[in-house]
């Protein structure tokens, strides 16, 4: 039998406390209350958030667009939805809350606010969850800083080596290509050193607090080449990232970028990096959509990009904007008077880089290095010196500790690296008599230019004063 009494609450009134007491609750346990208009202007917050938000008064934000109270807000978008965000992580002034946003509607379903809750400490089986992702803000702050640095520029244009008037001239006009923003065309041999430049260029320009991004064109396939420079859209070709991906173009925005081997690059995207070099905007692999960019280019080559471009190779066009600033970097022959520079800057870095002590070259050495062409150039003086350093343990490396792998060629012999490999034209000397003419040639030199003075021509050698009278008597010098 069903009661008579009628109950004394009905549903339209539980339903109103219920939902006053549950906004009472929040505004209690909270940190932070807001409630935002249909326009997205604050039209109340209370005291604790604030206080927390460092406002003096709580009108002080009403009216306000409510980015300006809060930058990272997404309460707008719950007014353009009309949906709710019932839990997410917000960082307000360096400290992670947990907050709610639920959309606020008129009996028509029209939305005509929202109202935002900021939790944390309170909370404490929520305490877990923040602890987590601050640790994970954390590592992701660390690591894109870990990222920035690896995007700058390792060396400077001081890193270059060298105090022959060759290499000074090369400093003094790389110095100037740093502080004209235009494209620049680093020419050299394999190993003469045209990425560090590259790096040094960039770090003495305006870009320097940029990104300095390198591609070598020669290491990657063709048929990926468009996707290195100019990033993929999402979903565009079967196996694509399906967050798309950012190609170097993009990633060097406002900074450099290296393209190493430039003379390797397929004719079809010479075309697209030409309209890149001369719009300054990219089209990703599957998008419609063009993204203007802010780049430097630094190109460089070890092919003669006039002979290409006269056997069809590469385009007119292409070299001629890239050719813009030419530099030319002289191979390691061409500049033997850095060869004791270079080979002590080296021998400090393998000895850093592996462990090893620290090595010193005998003059033996020094004279059979400096007798040598070095077709590999810098890249191979260094290789030299870490083999020669593995294969002994004297601190002082001889001659004869570079004779099982680095042949001395007689002055006037063709270089090794031009010689027939079926009729060698060099000829192949013993190494300590080849040693010895280019240890005598060097001292008569030396003698020569400073006018006999034995003090100045021992210190020209790097070499004591005992050690080239020794010399002098050996090589029978005293009656020239």
């Amino acid at each position: 039998m069903k009661s008579s009494v009628s109950p004394s609450w009905d549903v339209d009134s539980i339903l109103r406390v219920g939902m006053q007491s549950l906004l009472d609750l929040f505004d209690d346990s909270c940190e932070g209350t807001l409630a935002v208009d249909d326009q997205g202007q604050v039209a109340w917050i209370n005291d604790k958030y604030a206080a927390f938000l460092g406002l003096k008064a709580p009108e002080d934000a009403l009216g306000k667009p409510v980015e300006e109270v809060i930058p990272n807000s997404r309460m707008r978008e719950i007014i353009q939805t009309g949906k709710p965000i019932l839990l997410d992580i917000m960082m307000i002034r360096e400290q992670p809350l947990v907050v709610m946003r639920i959309p606020l509607k008129d009996d028509a379903g029209k939305v005509i606010g929202a109202l935002g809750f900021a939790l944390y400490d309170r909370l404490q089986r929520l305490k877990p969850l923040v602890s987590k992702f601050a640790e994970l803000q954390w590592a992701l702050a660390n690591t894109q800083k870990e990222l920035a640095q690896l995007r700058h520029t390792k060396y400077s244009i001081s890193s270059f080596v060298g105090v022959s008037p060759v290499s000074l001239e090369l400093k003094h006009r790389a110095r100037r290509a740093a502080q004209l923003d235009t494209t620049v065309l680093l020419l050299g041999e394999t190993g003469s050193g045209k990425e560090l430049l590259a790096h040094g260029i960039h770090a003495a320009s305006g870009r320097a607090g940029k990104p300095f991004v390198g591609i070598n064109i020669a290491a990657v396939p063709e048929t990926l080449l468009e996707a290195e420079f100019f990033g993929v859209s999402p979903g565009a070709y079967t196996g694509a990232d399906r967050k798309g991906r950012d190609g170097k173009f993009k990633v060097a925005d406002g900074g450099t970028l290296f393209l190493d081997e430039v003379g390797d690059m397929p004719l079809q995207v010479q075309a697209k990096l030409l309209r890149v070099l001369q719009e300054q905007e990219i089209e990703p692999l599957g998008s419609n959509k063009i993204i203007k960019v802010d780049v430097r280019v630094i190109a460089a080559t070890s092919h003669d990009l006039k002979q290409l471009v006269a056997d069809g190779k590469f385009r007119s066009d292409l070299y001629y904007r890239l050719n813009v600033l030419p530099i030319a970097l002289p191979p390691l022959r061409e500049r033997r008077a850095d060869l004791d520079a270079l080979c002590e800057h080296l021998l400090e870095q393998i000895a850093k880089r592996t462990g090893m002590p620290q090595r010193e070259l005998a003059p033996c050495a020094r004279a059979a290095l400096a007798a040598y062409s070095w077709p590999g150039n810098v890249r191979e003086l260094r290789n030299a010196l870490e083999q020669a350093g593995m294969l002994t343990d004297n601190l002082s490396l001889k001659a004869e500790n570079f004779a099982a792998f680095l042949p001395i060629v007689t002055e006037g012999a063709t270089p090794p690296e031009s010689a027939d490999t079926t009729k060698q034209a060099c000829t192949v000397r013993p190494l300590a008599e080849a040693v010895a003419e280019v240890e005598r040639k060097l001292i008569k030199s030396a003698l020569e230019s400073t006018g006999g003075n034995k003090a100045s021509a021992a210190k020209m050698l790097g070499i004591s004063r005992a050690t080239l009278y020794q010399k002098i008597t050996e090589f029978n010098l005293l009656s020239n």
